[in-house]
């Protein structure tokens, strides 16, 4: 097997990272409390994602003589995220009834799921072209993310199992959001791409961080400031952090 076979196949692999962290969500789908505690999770990830990993990859590709492409791109993701949001229905800003409020789940689990689409293609394409050019760096890369993927598994599958409205839709973006990272790897796998410019990838990381921003502060720092439980909500934030550094620790 050809090195960019293996590299496309570790693409492939990272989809069951997010599988895991689906059948993990399964086990934790009727219990009590669980949504403040899987809400203030998700927060917490994806804030250390984006503090994390996205930023300071972001500058390392990019660079101060960059900066406008950053700021740019940043506001370009979270004005298209909010335009997304104008279309996605079930979505309310008042205080909702337990109807309004699995509906609200259903929202934020679609603004989610297109975003980290969108991050894991050019995760995947990342991914394959460091190991098409050194393999132990790929594989130390492809780890590091597959860590990271199940509590984001973890997240959409929450999200899918409480919300009662558009099973289809979400087992549909579910199924593409397990093989986005495979769809990054294939890009450059077909094209015959070897290296991609730091500027561009920089740039739609950017990208990638304006979606992220919108989905943790417009979206779910709302329903972690609504929860009633507060210990519950304060160790799902402490989990988040935690099992993110440990994922860092890992990578």
């Amino acid at each position: 097997m050809s090195l960019k076979n293996i590299a496309l196949f570790i693409t492939f692999l990272l989809g069951l990272f997010l599988v895991i962290g689906g059948v993990f969500a399964f086990f934790l789908k009727k219990k009590p409390k669980v949504l403040d505690f899987i809400f203030a999770f998700a927060f917490a990830i994806l804030l250390m994602l984006i503090l994390m990993d996205l930023l300071p990859e972001i500058m390392e590709l990019l660079g101060i003589q960059y900066l406008s492409y950053f700021l740019i791109f940043t506001l370009v993701g979270i004005f298209l995220l909010k335009g997304l949001d104008m279309f996605i229905p079930d979505h309310h800003d008042h205080k909702m009834t337990k109807e309004e409020s699995k509906n609200n789940i259903s929202h934020i689990g679609l603004l989610t799921t297109i975003a980290l689409i969108l991050h894991n293609i050019l995760e995947g394409m990342a991914i394959f072209l460091a190991a098409s050019s050194d393999l132990s760096l790929g594989l130390m890369m492809s780890i590091g993310v597959g860590f990271h993927n199940i509590p984001l598994g973890i997240i959409i599958g929450s999200t899918f199992y409480q919300s009662e409205t558009k099973q289809k839709k979400f087992v549909l973006l579910m199924i593409l959001l397990c093989f986005s990272s495979f769809i990054g790897g294939l890009i450059p796998y077909l094209l015959h791409i070897n290296e991609v410019n730091n500027v561009v990838m920089g740039s739609l990381l950017s990208l990638t961080l304006g979606m992220l921003i919108y989905i943790a502060f417009f979206e779910l720092l709302a329903r972690v400031k609504e929860s009633k439980n507060k210990k519950i909500t304060l160790g799902g934030f402490v989990v988040g952090v935690l099992v993110l550094l440990l994922a860092s620790f890992i990578s």
